[in-house]
């Protein structure tokens, strides 16, 4: 039998034991709440929450091709106590891949292969890999066009007046105050966009201002940036980002499905939030972007792209385009709120991914120290 046509079978063997917190996060049923919004902070709906975007939200499908990917399975033991680490972890889903073989899959919370976990801002990176496509085609001319030649309607605003580079690099000096709550500019832009509000497009950026510093002079994490990135593809590809998406990506890189991007009202894209695939499908993007870009000798997304994206850009040293560079040479990774990650090592072509209901505040050595001890295991 095929490795990707074991979903059904290895269902069982693949689920932990137990998990940390299970009647604290609804184990009987792990059910939606009737308030969608409260259930974002609610615990006792958060598993849930984070498997189902694509129903909770409208959504644009990310179509896979006819031929996904395959994976091996490894039988030897994982190179690290997977169950200690879910023991104390809140990990949805756990993913070790060397290459293309599977070293170590396990899921909590009762999820399974089927289930779709979203993003959060690890949807940043696919922004990112996206302009390098659009780059390398000449539907964007260059990297240092304003924002305003793609998308007209921030003509004159900051943000309009900001090199694209600069938004890759979360340095456009625009003052945008990334706070997950209260009356804060992402939670007014998240209104807009993600839970349906409005004004949708450029309209949702329109109210940020205040340019605190010139472009490429301050970094500072803002989500509304990676949004105006996505005005741009659709500005300079003519199409919805989900479509450029899964063309250029999603089906080379053979996912085994369809995955789902969360929309605003107009129909653009989130972008810095809410794409949501499966864990095996993070695992096979993530083993491309460790491979430069290129599967089976095919380059799907340009080389020399994915190196300058996962190194460090502008003025820190922890950030690339839309790309977090870890402080351990040649790791580079994916993150996103609440534990999600993609975490890769492209010289042992080592990818760990964490879908996760982590409280909060929870630090993000945890992800870190994991691979470490992945990469021990493995002698790299």
């Amino acid at each position: 039998m095929r490795p990707l046509l074991l979903a059904a079978a290895l269902a069982l063997p693949l689920m932990a034991a137990a998990a940390p917190d299970e009647d604290l996060l609804g184990k009987n049923g792990y059910a939606p709440c009737k308030d969608v919004l409260a259930s974002l902070s609610s615990e006792a709906c958060i598993v849930w929450v984070m498997s189902h975007y694509q129903e909770i939200y409208p959504a644009h499908k990310v179509k896979k091709g006819a031929a996904p990917r395959e994976l091996k399975r490894s039988s030897a033991p994982a190179p690290v106590d997977v169950d200690a680490f879910l023991d104390k972890n809140r990990n949805t889903g756990l993913l070790i891949m060397s290459g293309d073989t599977v070293l170590a899959e396990r899921y909590q919370y009762q999820r399974t292969a089927e289930d779709h976990f979203v993003s959060m801002s690890m949807a940043k990176t696919l922004i990112g890999m996206l302009i390098g496509v659009a780059l390398n085609e000449q539907k964007i001319r260059s990297i240092d066009d304003l924002a305003e030649q793609y998308v007209p309607e921030l003509k004159g605003h900051p943000y309009g007046q900001t090199p694209i580079r600069h938004l890759l690099t979360m340095s456009s000096g625009v003052k945008f105050d990334e706070i997950y709550g209260g009356d804060s500019d992402f939670m007014r832009m998240a209104n807009a966009t993600l839970f349906q509000k409005g004004p949708a497009g450029a309209a949702a950026v329109l109210p940020y201002t205040q340019r605190v510093a010139e472009p490429g002079q301050r970094w500072s994490y803002s989500s509304a940036e990676t949004f105006i990135l996505g005005l741009v593809l659709r500005g300079a590809t003519g199409r919805s980002v989900s479509d450029y998406l899964s063309e250029k990506i999603w089906q080379p890189m053979g996912a085994e499905a369809d995955a789902t991007w969360n929309i605003d009202p107009a129909g653009n894209e989130t972008g810095w939030c809410c794409f949501s695939a499966t864990l095996r499908d993070w695992g096979r993007l993530g083993l491309l972007l460790a491979d430069g870009g290129a599967r089976d000798g095919k380059q799907i997304i340009p080389a020399e792209w994915v190196k300058a994206a996962s190194s460090p850009q502008g003025i820190v040293s922890h950030y690339g385009y839309q790309t977090w560079v870890s402080k351990r040479p040649g790791v580079f990774y994916l993150r996103g709120l609440r534990g999600q990650a993609v975490d890769v090592h492209p010289a042992s072509r080592t990818v760990v991914v964490h879908t996760a209901v982590y409280p909060l505040r929870t630090s993000r050595d945890v992800q870190d120290n994991f691979l470490e001890a992945v990469l021990k295991g493995l002698n790299q």
